[in-house]
């Protein structure tokens, strides 16, 4: 699914996020969203989150249950 799209995003949700220092090596990280920070309803680059962790990205894929 589109991690460009808000309405996508769900609190609890499964998402690989790309991290501000990672975004130049593109690497992801795996969580869970805490929080939705992204106000509009869309972003070109993807929905800015916070995960359960505390770590702060953007969405890059939302992951179905049992996808790893």
């Amino acid at each position: 699914m589109d991690g460009k799209k808000r309405s996508n995003i769900k609190i609890g949700g499964h998402v690989n996020i790309v991290l501000k220092e990672d975004q130049r090596t593109g690497d992801l990280t795996e969580g869970f969203v805490d929080k939705i920070l992204t106000k509009s309803p869309n972003h070109p680059h993807g929905i800015k989150v916070r995960l359960e962790t505390g770590e702060v990205g953007r969405v890059k894929q939302i992951l179905e249950d049992g996808e790893f």
